[in-house]
């Protein structure tokens, strides 16, 4: 037994690199027992954390949870290398390893605090997308996977630069390249950057849903998508257009979709034959025509006659239909306009057209008109 421990306190006296065996085989328990207190770790988040999470009605704390899951076991083997690192004793000469051992750690915990990051990520999606299922707009909807994507592109964007400063190199050059670089590509994509402001200016004034009809400019049409860099609109002709948002951002936009209620507007001429009276009868069977009527809004219409015309005697006819379909609205719009016609046929009018009347005087009638000019005979 005595020469078994001479043995063993021997060997453990050997050196590697200036490192004996028995720290090695301490840092090599040290990381085993790290292993194990992983397992241990993601053993109790499943069987312990996770079900006193879930008996809560909040999503938040289980997104919280299963995005830090994994970065936390990740961690506790950062620690084990860490505690195994410092057992080690690791010899500065003639390479300093303990240094670079220490720089290899930062970049483990930097990976590590970005994987964590990377993930809560999705806890801030969720919070938005609560807030945007409350409002009626589908624009916001594309706001939160460019949210999502810029995030996470920030923080592995911050995650390298920390690791090359962890290794030891410094990052002022390289940040002020970037700098240059950057502005060289903001001048490259000046059109891109002000596409996406005007996109983000039509998400949060809210000009348009998709599926509206709107008239910007010369282009008319139905709203088909909203994305980061064009509208793009799909007109009455079947033809698609592709707008820029930076350009509708800045046009003045008619949204028809957003009218409580449409109007009709009408001029209906009578002959010069009616007589005061019957102008009268008109007027006021229309009136009452569109009181009765189901498709009329009644708490605002006009019927009045207005103009004495070049060709006929004029009444005007403005009121407002109860529905915003355009198919309805023609639908009403017709039967208001073959109302007013049953209306003048009964009381015996016509209905006038631009007409023009040419009086011809007779020959005799001419002759009579003409000047009468005596001569004196010279002498």
């Amino acid at each position: 037994m005595s020469d078994f421990l001479a043995n063993l306190d021997a060997i453990l006296h050997e050196t590697f690199l200036g490192i004996s065996a028995g720290r090695f085989a301490a840092a090599f328990g040290t990381i085993i027992a790290a292993l194990i207190l992983k397992k241990v770790f993601g053993h109790l988040f499943v069987n312990v954390i996770f079900p006193l999470a879930g008996r809560t009605q909040s999503r938040y704390d289980d997104e919280f949870l299963n995005s830090i899951r994994k970065p936390a076991e990740f961690l506790v083997i950062i620690i084990g290398l860490f505690i195994a690192v410092q057992v080690l004793q690791l010899p500065t000469e003639p390479v300093d390893m303990r240094r670079g051992a220490h720089a290899l750690l930062k970049v483990l915990v930097t990976f590590d605090i970005a994987w964590a990051l990377f993930n809560l990520v999705s806890l801030l999606e969720l919070f938005l997308s609560g807030w945007v299922d409350k409002t009626e707009s589908t624009l916001d909807d594309h706001l939160l996977p460019f949210i999502r994507k810029s995030l996470r592109a920030f923080i592995i964007f911050l995650a390298v630069i920390m690791t090359i400063q962890n290794l030891g190199y410094s990052i002022s050059g390289l940040l002020a390249s970037l700098g240059i670089g950057g502005l060289a590509v903001a001048l490259a994509a000046k059109d891109t950057l002000s596409n996406i402001f005007g996109s983000f200016m039509i998400i949060l004034d809210r000009p348009f849903y998709i599926g509206d009809w709107v008239k910007a400019g010369d282009m008319e049409g139905v709203v088909e998508e909203v994305g980061f860099r064009s509208t793009k609109i799909r007109t009455f002709a079947k033809t698609q257009i592709t707008v820029p948002n930076n350009i509708i951002a800045n046009l003045p936009i008619d949204n028809f979709s957003r009218m409580p209620k449409r109007r009709i507007k009408l001029n209906v001429g009578v002959t010069y034959e009616t007589s005061p009276a019957q102008m009268r009868r008109a007027v006021s069977l229309i009136r009452e025509m569109l009181t009765n009527h189901p498709a009329i809004q009644q708490d605002f219409f006009l019927v009045n006659f207005t103009d004495f015309g070049a060709s006929s005697l004029d009444i005007m006819v403005y009121c407002f239909t109860t529905t915003t379909v355009w198919g309805e609205y023609l639908d009403t719009r017709e039967d208001v306009c073959l109302k007013i016609m049953d209306i003048l046929e009964d009381l015996g009018l016509e209905i006038a057209f631009p007409s023009r009347s040419v009086y011809l005087r007779g020959e005799q009638e001419q002759k009579e008109a003409l000047p009468t000019v005596s001569a004196t005979p010279s002498a």
